[in-house]
């Protein structure tokens, strides 16, 4: 264990005693005068609080992952009182405590409890330790406990302990690895009375203890231990995980926009770009000439570091470079593949080996994280870093984005790829495993800061780094392409890394049935996290080959997420310098079943696309747990309940399982209830039958598809099994049809809706734009006996249009009644709907005008 050097300052004075008109907070620690920490505690908005603890040596974060707001209070009313000892502070609904007779201690409430939704430890709760910050908390068992970016499954973090940290975890277990890939540390406390976040700024490495650690004095408690400088910490309470979610995304920012290009099949694997013969640009050639040959659509492929590596010995990773026997005219392959309407995603990675042809340029001005212990001019600190076959490393450094010269490198190279048509920029093992905290940062791009509290990385962390090159990879393209909405995937991520990023994923997973299944704890973290576009390498990318059950199973499933990716490495044991491949025809018995499986996610794109709207504008995650929108059923509070293992919402309308065992065809979910009114499920697989709430046993052969649920009174939009334009998409060199097709399944009751009217709305834009007109769509509908009866109303503040014009109505497997217009609505005067056939055996009503 590292050393511990414990420190409880518990003697405190106020600082603005005589300032009674301020809700801010100000203590100053007396008991020892030559080093006094101090303490600040205000309200920032309706349910968010700053606390910082410092002194001289523990310093706020030099560079935080969220800028501090101006107090911003709404329509809400804000109250203050003291006394002697105590500081109390309300904003709407939220009440703080602050107490400060011994060791200060912060207390919050949420209007009609008096409960504290948080309360820190008494007589230890603000700790210096060493060179750092250790904050104590009470833990509530038997309570939720999500967040921290993605950590191993289960879903609820509690009675667990995580590293603070990042690294390359290549091939790791869903269930036991730790760390991972991101540096966020949110923790979210979830309990069916309110719900509680902590978040700290700061990029230093750390710990966060949930409630692992027990003692007998002090009991159960959480801890975050964070390993250097001081603490600047939010607390942020609301009623719903909603609620708080949001009010975080007001700190760090919400969810950028994605292209809709990238919610469909993205393709990849690193044997491609690993061949000398036949040559890389042949094999995706050739690969490109069997998605057609399969009738399978394809949106982007993942190009991966191989058309990075030198052709002549040492045959290294070299970022910014081309292998041009592998890629004797990478432009025109770009072209080629655009053409067919495959975009390129294009892996670099923000580290230089020493052979790289620019290394010593590069160390001549100072690019390079520093050493100080090199000898030398150029401190540049040397590590062994991943160089070309699985597991092979060669010297080399990292690149300083800190540093003028490594920014502006960085930037110049990606605009290179960009240059050539690339519309994606794929951050990879941008982990920043940098090995000591000695080393030190240029600090040029940061003045102010410069010398203040010197340069060394454990202060700064490493994960700053990860949050830098995301702006650089993002002022790189948004510099060439202003008006498009650049699509950045980056594999680590800090809570202000997703301000440049769109997209992340879960990295080098395995290929087990047990890590599909604890993939969609990740991902149910991740969002909370504010990562809403994110996914897995479907089929594992390392690990054996999956078996065609597994991986029509896996493919099932990730059809409903919000990215949709198969790219893998696959560690070959003859020849680790090119691995194995996932493709979508690798079995003969089913690549039918894939290819329906793909088309069928390319119809759910207008679903898949709104929730990212939607994620973009209130920072709701696509994905989310069973009890979201459900915290009255006690059910969702047990600890099946709180695993996220083995199902999730995708929106309000589809509840998605899963199977996760070979040879089992039965899979056991928990359908939710919202009270004595809710009306229940459909399966939208045979028999289709209608569930009530409650526990339910969904049969489900793997040939047919997994659980799927959707829920009475929803509504999905949907469109056309093959790739589209998007409408913003100018430059349609693939000759996609356009998106003039909408179709709107809905979920009615078996019988009448005894006179209730179900509504649902979709977001829309054209999909390209940097800053879209947004566009929202409401559907309505009620049902007989014999009729379902509908109205779609466009909002009046609408500017986009859509392609599509009419709507065609889809009802469930079954359902044999006749659709309707509701006349009342000004714009369905002149509608009427005609069924047509469906080779699903569902009942598709296409509107249309009356004159056509």
């Amino acid at each position: 264990m590292p050393s511990q050097h414990e420190y409880i300052p518990s003697e405190y004075v106020r600082l603005d005693h005589n300032d009674q008109a301020s809700p801010e907070l100000i203590l100053r620690s007396t008991d020892r005068e030559e080093t006094p920490f101090v303490l600040t505690f205000r309200p920032v908005s309706a349910g968010v609080f700053r606390t910082t603890f410092t002194d001289r040596k523990h310093p706020t974060p030099p560079y935080p992952s969220a800028l501090c707001p101006a107090a911003n209070w709404g329509n809400e009313q804000v109250a203050y009182a003291n006394t002697e000892k105590t500081h109390t502070v309300t904003v709407g609904k939220a009440k703080a405590v602050v107490n400060w007779e011994g060791v200060p201690t912060v207390s919050l409430y949420l209007n009609g409890h008096s409960d504290p939704i948080h309360a820190d430890l008494p007589y230890r709760s603000y700790v210096v330790d060493h060179a750092g910050i250790a904050h104590y908390t009470r833990y509530k068992r038997e309570t939720l406990h999500v967040g921290l970016g993605e950590k191993a499954a289960p879903m609820n973090l509690s009675n667990r302990s995580f590293k603070i940290a990042t690294t390359d975890c290549f091939g790791y277990d869903a269930y036991h690895t730790d760390p991972m890939y991101k540096h966020i540390p949110l923790l979210i406390n979830a309990t069916p009375n309110g719900v509680v976040a902590m978040f700290s700024t700061s990029h230093s490495r750390g710990v966060w203890d949930i409630g692992a650690e027990i003692d007998g004095h002090w009991g159960s408690f959480k801890v975050y231990r964070q390993a250097y400088g001081g603490l600047e910490e939010y607390l942020i309470v609301g009623d719903t995980l909603q609620e708080v979610i949001s009010k975080y995304a007001r700190l760090v920012g919400h969810p950028r926009l994605v292209p809709r290009w990238a919610f469909g099949y993205i393709s990849g694997g690193m044997k491609y770009s690993m061949l000398d013969e036949p040559r890389a640009q042949d094999a995706l050639m050739d690969f490109a000439n069997k998605l057609k040959k399969f009738d399978i659509p394809c949106s982007a492929f993942q190009l991966s570091s191989g058309y990075t590596v030198a052709e002549t010995e040492p045959k290294t990773r070299n970022v910014f470079t081309w292998n041009k026997h592998r890629f004797p005219n990478p432009q025109g392959f770009v072209t080629d593949y655009r053409s067919r309407g495959i975009r390129i995603i294009a892996n670099v990675k923000p580290y230089v080996l020493e052979n790289h042809p620019e290394y010593a340029t590069l160390k001549e001005r100072n690019a390079f994280v520093e050493d100080p212990a090199e000898k030398g001019p150029h401190k540049a600190g040397r590590t062994r870093l991943w160089s070309c076959a699985g597991g092979a490393s060669a010297k080399g450094g990292h690149l300083d984005f800190t540093s003028k010269a490594g920014f502006d490198w960085w930037v110049q190279g990606i605009k290179s790829l960009r240059k050539i048509g690339i519309e994606g920029i794929w951050n990879d093992n941008n982990d920043y495993t940098i090995p000591a905290d000695s080393w030190e940062y240029a600090l040029e791009d940061f003045t102010k800061k410069r010398g203040l509290h010197g340069k060394k990385v454990g202060l700064w962390g490493r994960a700053m780094q990860t949050e830098l090159v995301g702006r650089a990879s993002h002022e790189a393209v948004t510099d060439l392409f202003p008006k498009e909405r650049p699509y950045v995937l980056t594999r680590s991520a800090t809570a202000g890394t997703m301000r440049y990023c769109a997209s992340s994923w879960g990295g080098d997973n395995y290929t087990r049935w047990d890590d599909m299944k604890g993939g969609n704890s990740l991902t149910l973290n991740a969002g909370m996290s504010l990562l809403q576009c994110y996914g897995h390498d479907i089929g594992g990318f390392e690990g054996p080959q999956p078996s065609p059950e597994l991986l029509v199973r896996w493919i099932q499933l990730g059809i409903h997420g919000s990215r949709f990716a198969i790219n893998c490495f696959k560690t070959d044991e003859n020849d680790n310098t090119i691995g194995g491949v996932i493709e979508p025809w690798m079995y003969d018995e089913t690549t039918a079943l894939i290819r329906d499986a793909i088309k069928r996610r390319y119809e759910l794109i207008p679903y898949l696309y709104s929730l990212m709207l939607e994620s973009h504008l209130t920072a709701k995650p696509p994905q989310r747990w069973i009890g979201w929108g459900f915290e009255k059923d006690p059910e969702v509070w047990t600890k099946r309940g709180m695993a996220g293992e083995t199902q999730y919402w995708l929106g309000d309308a589809l509840m998605v399982g899963g199977v996760y065992e070979a040879g089992e065809d039965v899979a056991k979910l928990y359908l939710p209830t919202s009270g004595d009114d809710d009306e229940g499920y459909i399966n939208l697989s045979a028999p289709h039958q209608y569930l009530s709430a409650g526990w339910a046993k969904i049969r489900s052969e793997w040939k047919d598809s997994i659980p799927l649920l959707a829920r009475i009174g929803g509504a999905i939009p949907v469109g056309k099994s093959i790739q589209t334009r998007a409408p913003g998409d100018v430059r349609n060199i693939a000759d996609l049809p356009d998106d003039d097709y909408r179709g709107i399944e809905i979920f009615p009751p078996q019988g009448s809706s005894k006179g209730k009217t179900y509504s649902t709305t979709w977001y829309e834009d054209d999909g390209i734009a940097a800053d879209p007109k947004i566009s929202k769509f409401t559907i309505q509908y009620h049902s007989t006996e014999t009729h379902v009866t509908v109205s779609l109303h466009p909002h009046p503040a609408n500017e986009y249009v859509p392609v599509w014009t009419n709507v065609s109505i889809i009802l469930p497997v079954g359902d044999k009644r006749v659709v309707i217009p509701h006349h009342g609505a000004e714009t369905q005067n002149n509608l009427e709907y005609l069924q047509v056939s469906d080779s699903r055996r569902r009942a598709v009503w296409k509107g249309r005008n009356k004159h056509e």
